[in-house]
C-alpha cells in the first residue's frame, strides 16, 4: 500500500470517527476545536458565576482559574469543586481547561508552594474531565532573561511530570518566551505532557512573528489556545485572524480540542454583548458558521 493511500485511510477513518460523534472536520459547519472563555475574563474569575454568564453569551466552555492566595487556590477543596461541577451540570457549559494563574504573582521558579500548587492542579483536572493545565509564566513569574529561572522550572517540571502523564494531564506553559526558548524547556524536561498553551496576542506583543513561531512550534508541541486583543474586539484588534485561522487550518491543528477567548472587551462594554461579538467573530473564521 503506498502512503498516499494509507494517508486517505486514516483521514477517512478519522472523519468518519468525528461524524460518529457529531463533530465534523475544522473547516465544517462545527470546528473541532471549541469555543470557551477565560473565567476571568468574564469578569467572574475562580466563581461559578462565570458558568451562566458564558451560557447567555452562548460558549461552549470556561477555563477555571485555580484561585488564588487569599482562598487557598480554592478549587483544590472538594466542597468548592463539588459547586463548579454543579454549576457546569446545571447550565451545560463545559469545563474546558484548569489555569493557575496565581504563578503570575507567586512564581513557580522561585516559591516552593507552587510545587504543591500544579500536583493537586492535576487531580483537580481530573476531577472536571479536562486535559489541560495552563501554568502561566508573566509578571513575578516571567523567564525572559532568567537561565537560573528556567532551570529551576525545568527541574520541577521534570519531578511533576511523570504525575501528569500517569493521569493524562498536558501541563502548558503560556509566557512571552519565543519558540526556540520554549522547545528547549519541553525537549530538557522530556515529557510528552509538558506543550506550550499559545497566545497569539502575547506572542506578537513579545515582539516575534506569529506565523513563523507557529510553525516552527508545530501543532504536536501546542495543547491550547488563547484567541486574544487587549482592550478591542477581536474584530477591531491588530491580530491578522484570518492568516492565523489558514495556518491552523493547513496544520490541521486540534490540541486538546478547545480554544478559549480572553480579553476582545473595550474598556467600559458590557461583557456579553462583547463576547457574543468574538464568538461570531471566532465561528466565522474557523468555519462555524
Amino acid at each position: 500500500m503506498n502512503s498516499s493511500r494509507r494517508t486517505w485511510l486514516k483521514t477517512s477513518a478519522m472523519l468518519t470517527a468525528l461524524a460518529a460523534s457529531g463533530i465534523a472536520s475544522f473547516g465544517g459547519p462545527k470546528s473541532v476545536i471549541k469555543i470557551s472563555a477565560c473565567d476571568w475574563s468574564l469578569g467572574k474569575s475562580s466563581d461559578p458565576g462565570s458558568f451562566v454568564i458564558a451560557k447567555q453569551i452562548g460558549l461552549q466552555g470556561v477555563q477555571l482559574n485555580l484561585g488564588n492566595v487569599e482562598n487557598d487556590l480554592h478549587l483544590r477543596r472538594p466542597d468548592v469543586l463539588n459547586k463548579f461541577l454543579a454549576a457546569s451540570k446545571q447550565t451545560g457549559i463545559g469545563i474546558s481547561s484548569i489555569a493557575i494563574a496565581e504563578m503570575n504573582r507567586v512564581p513557580y521558579k522561585t516559591d516552593p508552594r507552587t510545587d504543591q500548587w500544579v500536583s493537586d492542579a492535576i487531580d483537580v483536572a481530573v476531577a472536571c474531565g479536562v486535559s489541560v493545565i495552563l501554568l502561566a509564566f508573566f509578571d513575578k513569574g516571567d523567564l525572559r532573561n532568567d537561565p537560573n529561572g528556567m532551570a529551576t522550572v525545568i527541574s520541577k517540571l521534570k519531578k511533576v511530570a511523570p504525575k501528569a502523564e500517569a493521569k493524562g494531564i498536558v501541563l502548558g506553559i503560556e509566557s512571552y518566551l519565543s519558540a526556540p526558548e520554549l522547545i528547549n524547556i519541553i525537549d530538557s524536561v522530556g515529557s510528552p505532557n509538558v506543550k506550550v498553551y499559545y497566545d497569539f496576542r502575547n506572542s506578537a506583543d513579545a515582539g516575534y512573528d506569529v506565523i513563523g513561531e507557529l510553525k516552527l512550534l508545530g501543532k504536536d508541541r501546542i495543547c491550547e489556545l488563547h484567541m486574544k486583543e487587549n482592550g478591542s474586539l477581536l474584530r477591531n484588534g491588530s491580530m491578522d485572524w484570518t492568516r492565523i485561522c489558514d495556518t491552523l487550518n493547513s496544520m490541521d491543528f486540534i490540541g486538546s480540542g478547545w480554544m478559549q477567548i480572553e480579553g476582545g472587551r473595550p474598556q467600559n462594554s458590557d461583557v456579553v454583548t462583547s463576547y457574543k461579538d468574538n464568538l461570531d467573530f471566532l465561528k466565522k473564521k474557523f468555519g462555524y458558521a
